[in-house]
């Protein structure tokens, strides 16, 4: 049972509407006024101390966590820095967008319309991205949905996961200070290169004293509360709340509510400093476990007292809204902002690491029915049977909630980008499916990549089908291919172009991030930044990995190559003329040629002939990707991660020969295309497993939907995890499931008011179904529910 505290929390969660404040764009805009001329690392710093010395403390009621973004509590911040433009051509329709719609009132707008806005007109990064961009990448890079990488100059990268094994809860800010200090004491003013460490550490001194500044207003804000305070129990709630404000992020924690408070705090800072993208706990049931340990040991808490806390960070997490424009909403659908909290696995010394913490991280999601953290699990050959049997007890929830990972693979492709195999075994989830340690520095999700818009420009003359517009390369008329494989060859031309247009779209958004928005917070929780003197933009973490280019269609691509193969080439029951004729009338009039596409080999049902289509070109994406490298030396990465990234592309691609109908969805991640998984959820396992998983370092997402009459007995449970640890035996990465009815869904479709709290699997990531636009929805209603393992 959940505690009254957290039920109401709950409530407020569940029913209000996200809300924009722009206290801190407004703090942020007067301190870059005051700092013209300075070092734009410290002028970040300043904003920053001077948002933590400004910004509005407030304590909800009966909150035992404390700290919010501004003055409401499901809130959302303006970076007008980053962009701005997108706001003010949005936000007179926010409260009215498909996707994430938000609250702002007339006041907010005027205010910033008159006194931020201006400032920023030619400073944002957006501005400089969209100056800078050659016009022929722009054409096919720039809210077009054949590649986009907007959350990248229109946002933070976020995409980092706080050390506070080694950084955090050993040294506390005050300790990062004092070495901070260290250093610059060793800098000579005679070296450039130390002229720019000077910088970095001063920025370092500035951001650490305004988190400290921030807590300790929130200790004194406690104090006034309590002594107006006439509820006994509640004064000493404040009390202690003072105490603990006063002392942390300062210094390091000794006890769980001091470390989940400091956690708090450091997502507090990284939120205000960037707003950013998959800012991750990273693995919660390992680092706070000594103090779990020892406050039980000691009697300070309970053990319900400390479920209490956990579920409130929960809560916490979820309150927070990441800001983002309609076009980045709709690959990113939600509120979701991709905290990711890691449990399970092993510990670096490689033993089985499952504690107390980690089912109850489990039993929290269950309760509390947040879309945040998101909650991962790593699950290796011998974890504990009482573990797998949890994670399949919440699965059966329908919650969407907990993605499955495969601790080995994910070991595995740590190695195979070079960590160090105690670092590689310490592995935590990022954002989506991205195996990653917390000493890293990477764009986990820089471009996305469709590739079934490379098969549209190869069959249409470089043209997209749906405005006739030329984006891709000159392509000669389909209708004279002779060949399957001269099909393949004038798709992979084009695949080819669409990569290094993302390749030049990602480099000039790091060279920009570079020199216009340095992250001195974050760079603070990174113990190589802070012993090299390099801020988190000039890779100074201890492996920098290269972006991360995330495929989008896989397996609608390899189906529509796999029916030109089978009944233009080989059966030859068509001709390229008709099938052309038939994708440009978006099949009517083509109703038996369209059911002889529907009945060819289907990816996902584990067979070879269309799964060798996808194996090619999953291998041929890596090698292509990777053979280039980033701005600062390292090779692009590449993914199949799952976001809501498969709607907007399928708008913009029209008819496809595996019988897709113009507009629809494509297909994401690993997965098959919705409704085409015809077989069992093991044969779509078995089609996921043959790809070559561990090269892709950015992560492989495979999204199943199983009827929930399989998953609600202990049988089935105990069959759902039989199944996933046969599906890792064969080397996969990872795997999460729907479980709710399709009846259910309709339901709340139909009556969102009773459903508040029905979470849902969008992709790599659960968030309210009610909260999702009705072609997602359908999206997601549309996929194979298995009746059978």
């Amino acid at each position: 049972m959940l505690t009254e505290r957290i039920e109401s929390a709950r409530q407020h969660y569940i029913n209000a509407k996200p809300v924009i404040s722009y206290q801190r764009a407004r703090i942020w805009t007067e301190s870059h006024k005051n700092t013209e001329g300075e070092a734009t690392a410290i002028r970040r710093a300043k904003a920053f101390r001077d948002t933590c010395e400004q910004l509005d403390v407030t304590i909800f009621e009966g909150e035992l966590i404390v700290g919010v973004v501004g003055e409401f509590r499901k809130c959302g911040i303006l970076t007008p820095e980053f962009s701005w433009t997108w706001v003010d051509r949005e936000m007179d329709d926010f409260d009215k967008r498909v996707q994430d719609p938000y609250i702002i009132t007339d006041e907010q707008r005027a205010f910033v319309r008159k006194n931020i806005f201006p400032y920023w007109q030619g400073k944002s990064l957006e501005e400089a991205f969209l100056a800078q961009l050659p016009a022929e990448t722009a054409k096919v890079a720039v809210d077009t949905g054949f590649i986009d990488n907007d959350s990248k100059w229109r946002q933070a990268v976020g995409e980092i996961t706080p050390d506070y094994q080694d950084v955090l809860f050993k040294k506390g800010f005050s300790g990062i200070i004092r070495e901070a200090k260290e250093h610059l004491a060793e800098l000579s003013l005679t070296s450039s290169e130390d002229m720019k460490k000077r910088d970095f550490y001063q920025s370092i001194i500035i951001t650490s004293k305004g988190i400290i500044t921030l807590a300790q207003r929130y200790a004194k804000k406690a104090e006034e509360m309590a002594a107006l305070e006439n509820n006994a129990i509640r004064k000493e709630e404040l009390l202690k709340i003072a105490t603990i404000c006063s002392k942390i992020p300062e210094n390091p924690p000794t006890t769980f509510y001091e470390a989940i408070q400091f956690v708090w705090f450091t997502q507090l800072g990284g939120i205000l400093s960037e707003n950013p993208l998959a800012l991750n706990v990273g693995r919660f049931d390992q680092f706070m476990l000594p103090y779990f340990k020892a406050d039980l040991a000691k009697g300070i808490m309970t053990k319900d007292q400390l479920q209490e806390l956990i579920d409130s960070l929960w809560l916490k997490l979820s309150e927070w809204v990441w800001t983002i424009s309609a076009n980045t909403a709709e690959f990113f659908a939600g509120y979701n902002q991709f905290q990711n909290l890691t449990v399970g696995g092993k510990t670096r010394e490689g033993k089985d690491a499952t504690n107390d913490l980690s089912y109850m991280c489990l039993q929290a999601t269950e309760r509390v029915k947040t879309h945040q953290p998101g909650l991962s699990v790593r699950i290796h050959q011998d974890c504990p049977s009482q573990f797998l049997e949890a994670v399949t007890h919440l699965v059966s929830k329908g919650t969407g909630f907990p993605a499955i990972h495969n601790d080995n693979a994910g070991y595995q492709m740590l190695i195979n980008a070079g960590y160090e195999p105690e670092d590689a075994r310490d592995w935590n989830n990022c954002g989506c499916v991205v195996p990653h340690f917390r000493k890293t520095g990477e764009w986990t999700s820089a471009v996305n990549i469709n590739f079934t818009a490379a098969l549209e420009f190869a069959l249409n003359q470089g043209k997209s089908r749906i405005t006739g517009e030329k984006i891709g390369l000159d392509e000669k008329d389909p209708i004279s291919f002779e060949s399957y494989e001269e099909v393949e060859e004038a798709f992979y031309r084009q695949f080819s172009n669409l990569i290094k247009h993302s390749i030049i779209a990602t480099l000039v958004a790091q060279k920009l991030h570079q020199e216009m928005v340095p992250r001195p917070f974050l760079s603070a929780c990174i113990e190589e930044c802070l012993t090299k003197g390099k801020d988190l933009v000039d890779a100074g973490a201890k492996y920098n990995l290269g972006p991360v280019l995330t495929g989008i269609g896989l397996a609608v691509t390899s189906n529509s190559l796999a029916v030109i193969k089978k009944l233009v080439f080989e059966d030859k029951v068509t001709t390229m003329e008709t099938l052309i004729q038939a994708l440009n009338a978006n099949w009517q009039g083509y109703e038996e040629l369209r059911q002889l596409a529907l009945a060819v080999s289907k990816y996902g049902n584990d067979l070879d002939y269309v799964d060798d289509i996808a194996i090619k070109m999953a291998n041929y994406y890596y090698k292509e990707g990777h053979k280039y490298q980033d701005i600062n030396g390292n090779n692009f990465n590449t993914a199949f991660m799952g976001i809501s990234n498969y709607l907007p592309t399928g708008k913009v691609v029209g008819a496809t020969p595996c019988g897709r109908k113009a507009k629809e969805p494509l297909s994401e991640g690993v997965s098959p295309f919705a409704g085409s998984d015809t077989s069992t959820p093991l044969a779509a396992m078995r089609s996921a497993a043959k790809l070559n998983q561990d090269v892709h370092s950015g992560g492989t997402l495979l999204n199943l939907r199983l009827n929930e009459d399989l998953v609600n007995t202990k049988r089935g449970q105990s069959n759902l995890g039989s199944m996933i640890q046969s599906f890792f035996a064969l080397g996969a990465f990872h795997v999460q499931f729907n479980t709710i009815s399709t009846e259910t869904l309709r339901k709340a479709q139909k009556n969102p008011e009773d459903y508040k709290d029905l979470l849902v699997r969008v992709a790599g990531y659960s968030t309210q179904f009610v909260n999702l636009s009705r072609s997602m929805q359908d999206a997601i209603i549309a996929r194979t529910a298995h009746e059978n393992y």
